[in-house]
């Protein structure tokens, strides 16, 4: 299981795999013909609240991490889950974010849960 992390907006390389979209909400000023998303899954990022609770409280990290996971064993994200590992069985996988903090967004969340959850 080969999971990278990108932010959407870096070109695309061949080594990526299947480009998934992680967001919730398309990346800002990117034109989808340009993006080179080969998937996007909305419904395994975080809810709404808990990103807006998060972006505007970058501190609380290891809360949103907690709050994450929870929403990731619950519907959608579970429907979203299988789609996604079904990838992972194939070849590298790279979730794509479009987060400025390259350390601490939903991407990096994901990757350590499923990483942790992994069989």
């Amino acid at each position: 299981m080969t999971i990278r992390l990108k932010r959407v907006y870096e070109t695309d390389r061949d080594g990526d795999g299947t480009r998934v979209l992680v967001d919730r909400l398309w990346p800002r000023g990117l034109a989808k013909e340009k993006a080179g998303i080969d998937l996007w899954l909305k419904d395994i990022a975080p809810s709404d609240d808990l990103r807006k609770r998060f972006h505007a409280r970058p501190e609380l990290w290891d809360e949103f991490r907690a709050a994450y996971a929870t929403e990731l064993e619950r519907e959608p994200a579970q429907t979203a889950l299988v789609e996604l590992r079904g990838l992972l069985k194939h070849g590298p996988v790279t979730l794509l974010y479009a987060a400025r903090d390259e350390e601490r967004n939903n991407a990096v969340a994901l990757k350590e849960w499923l990483e942790r959850e992994a069989p």
